[in-house]
């Protein structure tokens, strides 16, 4: 965990007072609601569709035990005692009351955590491999990383008014595990041919009204020029990011309009008054920050538990959460559990004041105090002892979090859409509970193997759609809501040494949209041709949809062909 000094508590301090005087003011009618709205959304607030929405930072996605039982605090006293974990690693609450709101900031700069720049057109809170740290593949420890960001970020005067939002991911490990691709910036550690760490620049990249993979602009970065170059990438973008269109604003136009190679012009020759400047990084100042990161106390542990080999031989329960929901360590003897948050008939993502409680208890007792949220809007503990997996499993049943899904279709990614959220143009989370219903039997769920899907209330794809191996969009038609399908998404390869390695690719709409009512049978349908047409149980469904496209998919879906198929059928019958 980092672990603020003065100036971070300062600073978090002054926010919350600074924007505790401006509410009062704008209840008193003294600010007005043109005035009040930019100065409500850098702290985290929106106003949604029956209630405001109070988005909280949750830096690069870690969190300590005691943090965890102050945001479970402030769901139960603030709010309707739950809280959502969103795609970016943060969490929002989404019925405080508005006067309440500078209270709320105040009780989080207690545990050094506030809502800064989580809103506006600014740089976001930066998101992170879950897995950092602890990763076998890991280059760096993208954690120190985000943090050199995350203080070079905050409130910079020169990008505080940007033409947009803008969002920046760090992967420090060779598998992507946070898709570099489709961020405004995507940072990848790299190593060169001499051994020396530096990072793969991705620029251009995001999803919304216009997804786009984005380019490549520097294959290496030395690690002491990141923010120089990240400052001209910046510049560039602030000067001729066009402020005239909202739709036309954010940094992936501008590389497209512009050229991927006249837009690296322009960065470079940027970079040239920037380079070796005040703001190249230096070794010293790597080490600072990486020593304000508390560390786990290992122990010596041996790399096989008699125990735990008993544990997983017996019992097929655990041994088949032990597969999905278990990640290895680079430390012998320890392993990362993913606690997932997408039990069948419940929302993607939520977790009551209980359960937040429960998981600070689990961190203390398992995991060093401390644990991290995905993107997937999943809950990780890090450092878990082998010998201890066994005793987090039954625990995490008793929770709720132990569906062993991370990785299979029932582990959706989905936003709040219509029942929270003004800009939807339909609901989600009913459309996510009814697929998980349809695929709720565990075996059958396993037998279909690796499936990202993905679902989205609008075009903002705050549920990351369109890189969904299926992507649900929600549409308005007529005032009605339907759902548009695609296939063929993907944030890029996930794992370390896959063997098929995929790269991060946009879906294709695959026809006309349906209403909720059909979309479980479409999803169905998509699946039985997966079935059918792999060419074996290990090949992946984005595997096949990049080897026979998408027109067989078209087929099962708006064709005659049988969606109980003899394979299918066998399936069912076994299951």
């Amino acid at each position: 965990m980092y672990t603020y000094d003065e100036i971070d508590q300062r600073v978090v301090e002054q926010r919350v007072a600074q924007f505790r005087d401006q509410t009062r003011r704008f209840l008193a009618g003294t600010l007005i609601e043109e005035e009040f709205r930019p100065l409500r959304l850098r702290n985290g607030l929106y106003v949604q569709r029956f209630a405001p929405m109070l988005r909280v930072a949750i830096p690069y996605g870690m969190l300590s035990s005691r943090q965890l039982r102050t945001l479970a605090h402030i769901a139960r006293k603030y709010d309707r005692d739950y809280g959502h974990f969103s795609t970016r690693q943060n969490i929002q609450y989404n019925w405080p009351k508005l006067e309440e709101v500078p209270d709320i900031l105040a009780e989080l700069a207690t545990v050094q955590m506030h809502a800064i720049q989580t809103s506006g057109n600014c740089i976001r809170n930066i998101t992170a491999d879950h897995f950092g740290g602890i990763a076998k593949d890991e280059i760096v420890d993208s954690f120190v990383w985000c943090e050199i960001l995350r203080q070079w970020s905050t409130f910079h005067p020169e990008f505080n008014w940007l033409p947009r939002k803008f969002k920046i991911a760090i992967n420090g490990a060779s598998a992507d595990r946070t898709a570099t691709h489709v961020h405004d910036i995507g940072l990848h550690a790299v190593r060169d041919a001499g051994g020396e760490i530096g990072f793969r620049v991705v620029v251009g990249g995001g999803l919304g009204r216009t997804p786009v993979v984005g380019p490549v602009i520097r294959e290496f970065l030395p690690w002491q020029h990141l923010l120089t170059y990240l400052e001209a990438v910046l510049r560039v973008y602030n000067r001729y990011g066009r402020r005239d269109n909202l739709y036309k604003a954010r940094i992936k136009i501008l590389v497209r309009e512009t050229g991927k190679d006249k837009f690296t012009e322009e960065v470079e020759a940027e970079w040239a008054h920037l380079k070796d400047g005040p703001n190249t990084l230096l070794a010293e100042e790597v080490a600072r920050i990486a020593g304000r990161f508390t560390k786990p106390a290992y122990q010596t542990l041996p790399e096989h538990d008699a125990s735990f080999a008993g544990q997983l031989a017996t019992d097929t329960a655990f041994r088949n959460w032990y597969q999905r929901n278990v990640f290895a360590h680079k430390v012998p003897g320890y392993a990362a559990v993913t606690l997932s948050l997408k039990k069948t008939g419940v929302p993607p993502g939520d977790a009551t004041s209980a359960q937040m409680e429960a998981v600070a208890d689990l961190a203390d007792q398992y995991s060093f105090g401390e644990l991290r949220v995905s993107h997937e809007q999943n809950l990780i503990l890090a450092d878990v002892r082998v010998s201890d997996l066994h005793a987090v499993w039954q625990k995490a049943q008793g929770l709720g979090f132990a569906t062993p899904n991370i990785g299979l279709l029932t582990n959706i990614i989905c936003c709040p859409g219509g029942d929270f959220c003004s800009l939807a143009n339909a609901k989600s989370i009913p459309v996510a509970q009814a697929i998980q219903e349809r695929f709720d039997n565990l075996d059958y769920l396993h037998d279909i193997g690796e499936v990202d899907l993905n679902i989205s209330g609008c075009m903002n794809a705050c549920g990351h759609h369109h890189v969904g191996h299926i992507g649900v969009l929600g549409v308005d038609k007529n005032g009605e809501e339907w759902y548009q399908i695609e296939v063929g998404g993907n944030q890029g390869e996930t794992r370390a040494g896959a063997a098929n390695v995929r790269g991060a690719s946009i879906g294709k709409v695959i026809g006309p949209s349906f209403a909720r009512a059909q979309v479980p049978d479409v999803i169905e349908r998509l699946i039985t041709c997966y079935i059918d047409k792999r060419d074996s149980e290990v090949e992946r469904f984005i595997d096949v949809v990049h080897r026979i496209g998408i027109e067989p998919f078209k087929e099962y879906v708006y064709g005659k062909a049988d969606p109980q198929s003899p394979r299918r059928n066998r399936q069912l019958a076994s299951a």
